[in-house]
């Protein structure tokens, strides 16, 4: 099948930008040796007049201005540089190379007598010289850039710094073509940028309906999040692929280019503007401390780890059971020190907060100072199938912990908690309120070591977060699982979280709960939409019976609420931090608790699950299951037959603590 001229052009452009570097540059020399002659002989030419041309001098002479003009093109990097990509620079590059040589050439015509009107020949030859060097480079610039007419019409939403660059940085690529630039500064509408008018976005649908646009690509690098989810809510309500460039810092740092366009994150959805953290509390209880982050390889405990190497501890002690969790995080935390000179030790260590003595020997051999306890399970549907596992993790995992902080004289002990441990329904919530309700206990005995919990809901891009479930399913053509139409839950960033944890723990008096402000609520069916709508798809329903991904109701999990809260009670104050409160809750004495424990690790022991939960029950308030016992193991073994009483029987005087 013969090729088109056009993909004829195509094929010969890309063989050309395929050539080694070596061969690029030997093919510009080849082609300036020949263009010298053509030069010389046109100025000779011009200068002598056609009967004037010989052959013998014009052959000197362009001998000469190839061995004079070839060095003076590589000093001035037109040898080096990328034609693509040369600006106007190339002009004064090229003034400057061919005056320079038509000044040594018309000295040496003067004083060989090869020519009679030397003066004459210098200036014309300088003048087809300048015509030549720009001229070959801009034609070859344009055929190189010659871009693929079927590109992708899309619109970029920002006509600032951003959107200026990133209009330009499209016009020289292959993939997409900017139609139009929109932008809310009624001072930039109406002008152009980069060859592109700006829009009003009043504009913006009819843009994208009279030119087939399917793609918008968001510039606002240094907006905040609240006019970024303002501007992802407009565009949610047309059949549009959004996507977006990096953010300022991102560009700033060199960690992205502003042609890096990815899919929208979720945080421009549903984030918030951050509030300034204040540092004295950041700093509290770090600075020239030694800190040790157990479950450092989990979201949490990964993210609290990266924020605190930038608050210059001495020591940084990563605690973590999962091998490759452990030597990921030291990894990424050892190339951000050695990048950013950051001076101090990290010390990665295996191990299992269920290991008393283990933990115990870690504080005293590296003196801790502070820890904060992320280590937990924290999956719902999963704790629920594996109860034991749970209580044993998040429970006694959190009372070993706590013990070995106390005998090792740790200051600050800030144990990462939940919203699911207000009037839980699941045994992961019970569990982790049975947390708490240790430390609590344990402050009041042990006032040495300040106890504090930091209570918050779902953060984003989390693992078993819905989030990056939902993406992979609409990439994968659907369709999207939501449990309930009505189900809403708190979300937040993962940095936010983290910071907020660390200045929540510095204003720790002991015995504290504290509250994050997760901001408003999401109802989960509509972030399901408008994820699926900014990915330039529609939702396939009765209304829309063509649309291209199916939402899925499940059905709530096994011991799922339809919504959070956060607080038990409404005994609440504030503190220095707008975005923290604290809690002021009912707690169980140490003497009471300690039975509770003792029957619950029996129970543990004699993996009773059905005795272990009715424990949880009697110790945390409000811990109504709505399901009966679904853990695996216990369901394949009893089935739907009651379990025999004497089973049920533990006498606790007679096991060992």
């Amino acid at each position: 099948m013969a090729l088109s001229q056009s993909d004829l052009l195509q094929l010969i452009r890309k063989q050309i930008l395929d050539m080694p570097r070596k061969w690029k540059q030997a093919s510009m020399v080849f082609f300036d040796i020949v263009g010298m002659f053509l030069c010389v002989w046109s100025a000779v030419w011009l200068s002598q007049g056609a009967s004037g041309v010989d052959a013998a001098t014009t052959a000197l002479l362009a001998a000469a201005a190839a061995a004079v003009m070839l060095p003076i093109l590589w000093l001035l990097d037109f040898y080096r540089s990328i034609i693509r990509y040369m600006g106007s620079e190339l002009f004064l590059a090229g003034f400057k190379a061919a005056i320079s040589a038509a000044l040594v050439l018309g000295v040496f015509a003067k004083f060989t007598g090869v020519l009679a009107t030397p003066l004459q020949w210098a200036i014309s030859f300088a003048a087809i010289s300048i015509i030549y060097i720009v001229g070959s480079r801009v034609t070859a610039r344009v055929f190189l850039n010659r871009r693929n007419i079927n590109r992708e019409l899309v619109i970029v939403y920002g006509a600032g710094d951003g959107g200026a660059q990133l209009t330009a940085a499209l016009k020289g690529g292959d993939d997409y073509l900017p139609i139009a630039l929109v932008d809310d500064n009624i001072l930039l509408q109406g002008k152009r940028v980069g060859g592109v008018e700006v829009y009003s976005p009043s504009t913006i649908e009819k843009l994208i309906g009279d030119n087939d646009v399917t793609r918008v690509l968001l510039a606002m690098p240094s907006a905040s999040r609240r006019n970024r989810r303002a501007v992802l809510e407009r565009l949610s309500d047309f059949p549009v692929h959004v996507q977006t460039i990096p953010e300022i810092g991102d560009l700033i740092t060199g960690k992205s280019r502003v042609d890096d366009i990815r899919d929208v994150d979720v945080e421009d959805l549903l984030g918030r503007d951050a509030v300034p953290p204040d540092h004295q509390l950041l700093a509290a209880s770090i600075e020239g401390k030694t800190v040790m982050v157990t479950g450092a390889g989990g979201s949490i405990g990964s993210e609290l780890c990266r924020q605190i190497i930038q608050l210059m501890p001495k020591r940084l002690v990563l605690f973590e059971i999962s091998e490759i969790a452990l030597y990921n995080i030291e990894k990424e935390l050892r190339g951000t020190a050695e990048k950013q000179a950051i001076p101090f030790e990290i010390v990665a260590l295996l191990g299992s907060v269920h290991h008393q003595d283990r933990v115990r020997e870690i504080l005293q051999t590296y003196k801790i100072n502070t820890v904060y306890h992320a280590a937990a399970y924290k999956h719902v549907p999963v704790v629920e199938h594996n109860l034991l596992e749970g209580v044993h993790n998040n429970i006694f995992g959190t009372l070993h912990a706590a013990l070995a902080a106390i005998d090792s004289n740790v200051e600050t002990f800030v144990l990462i908690s939940t919203d699911k441990a207000v009037s839980p329904t699941s045994v992961m919530g019970a569990s982790k309120r049975f947390a708490e309700l240790i430390l609590q206990a344990l402050q009041d005995r042990h006032p040495a070591t300040k106890f504090s919990m930091v209570r918050f809901g779902n953060v984003l891009a989390s693992s078993g977060s819905v989030v990056p479930l939902f993406r992979e399913q609409i990439r994968k053509g659907g369709p999207v699982t939501v449990t309930h139409r009505d189900i809403i839950r708190y979300f937040m960033t993962i940095p936010e979280a983290a910071q907020l944890v660390i200045q929540a723990g510095a204003m720790a008096k002991g015995g504290d709960v504290f509250v994050l402000d997760m901001g408003r609520p999401v109802k989960i069916q509509d972030l399901a939409r408008r994820m699926i709508n900014l990915m330039g798809l529609s939702v396939r329903e009765e209304e829309n019976p063509e649309g291209d991904i199916e939402i899925q109701y499940t059905g709530l999990r096994p011991a799922e609420k339809l919504f959070e809260e956060l607080l038990i009670g409404t005994d609440v104050s504030g503190t220095r931090h707008p975005r923290i409160m604290r809690a002021n809750e009912d707690y169980i004495e140490i003497e009471d608790l300690r039975s509770l424990l003792e029957e619950l690790k029996i129970a543990s022991l004699d993996l009773d699950r059905d005795r272990a939960r009715q424990v949880l029950m009697r110790t945390v308030s409000g811990y109504q299951p709505q399901n009966g016992i679904e853990d695996l193991v216990w369901v394949a073994r009893h089935g739907d037959q009651e379990v025999p009483a004497d089973d049920k029987v533990i006498d606790i005087t007679t096991r060992s603590a």
